[in-house]
């Protein structure tokens, strides 16, 4: 198993954790670094070796250099959003199941 992928699924893996002992920020945090993983990952199969910056700005990176589809780019908005002052998002949202959606796109042989 590649680096990337032993990061991915731990990622998930602490994110499902998390969500056991019912503490959804963590979980949304594990979400937005496994997609930070992908996001590396996914530019560097295409030539492009990213700095080692925060999931968030991966996230913007995503969003200003690839085309994405209208789909996965609500998905890289959701996973961008900021946290209301009572520590919840402002939408409705499974930033882990969304989390998946994306990697699955960005690196379509991880499963």
């Amino acid at each position: 198993m590649e680096a990337w992928e032993t990061q991915l699924r731990a990622e998930f893996e602490k994110a499902t954790q998390a969500r056991i002992k019912q503490n959804e920020g963590q979980a949304r945090v594990c979400a937005r670094r496994a997609a930070g993983v992908a996001i590396r990952e996914h530019f560097a199969r295409l030539g492009n070796k990213l700095p080692n910056s925060s999931a968030m700005d991966l996230l913007k990176i995503l969003k200003e250099e690839a085309q994405l589809p209208a789909d996965m780019e609500q998905i890289v908005d959701h996973l961008g959003l900021r946290v209301t002052e009572e520590f919840t998002l402002p939408i409705q949202a499974d930033l882990v199941a969304e989390a998946r959606v994306l990697c699955r796109w960005l690196l379509p042989d991880w499963r």
